[in-house]
């Protein structure tokens, strides 16, 4: 890897931390040169505006996000599509916790109002959707999960349910949305059970 990805490799890490504590929308190429040890004309050389360096910073995330919450997942195997849906939640509300509660892509996509930026988290949502979707209809092909299940529909409550602890979290902490979030998640789940297996 050359000195200039090294660098610019150096540069997201600095920003993900940043954004992970105070919100994409904190960054700044001052602010961010200054916590880098780089002067302002030295990092915006490496993205040329503040809305480059977000996006580069979403995608930085991205990864990160595939590495921790579905990377553990993809390493084991599982006899049962409900015990691999369980462990990517966990993953998941880990990621949402290391964020104080609250998780980097949404509030992002809320506060942005930039084309190029809301692309990079519309993307990167979507995608965690689909591969949610994939793995309930898996269950469903393996006769673990009903055959008359929506599986988009049940993704839709699935991240319904995250959401509302991503609310709760700030409300009231992290124990209760947690408890609450497991609870109303393990209803959900059991709702798309073949009754014939059970």
């Amino acid at each position: 890897m050359s000195k200039g990805k090294i660098t610019k490799e150096y540069i997201l890490g600095q920003a993900f931390e940043l954004a992970s504590r105070e919100g994409l929308e904190s960054l700044t190429i001052g602010g961010l040169a200054k916590q880098c040890g780089l002067s302002k004309s030295g990092l915006f050389a490496h993205f040329n505006s503040k809305t480059n360096l977000q996006v580069a910073v979403v995608e930085y995330a991205d990864v990160t996000f595939q590495q921790r919450v579905i990377g553990p997942v993809r390493a084991r195997e599982y006899q049962q599509a409900h015990m691999k849906i369980n462990h990517l939640i966990e993953n998941w509300m880990s990621w949402n916790q290391s964020f104080q509660g609250s998780c980097m892509f949404i509030d992002a996509w809320r506060d942005s109002q930039q084309d190029e930026l809301q692309a990079a988290l519309r993307s990167t949502i979507y995608r965690w959707i689909n591969y949610l979707t994939i793995q309930i209809e898996k269950g469903m092909v393996s006769g673990e999960f009903k055959a008359d299940l929506d599986p988009r529909q049940a993704t839709f409550e699935l991240y319904g349910q995250y959401l509302s602890a991503h609310v709760f979290y700030s409300l009231v902490g992290e124990q209760e949305s947690s408890q609450r979030f497991r609870q109303s998640v393990e209803r959900l789940m059991n709702s798309w059970v073949n009754p014939d297996i059970k």
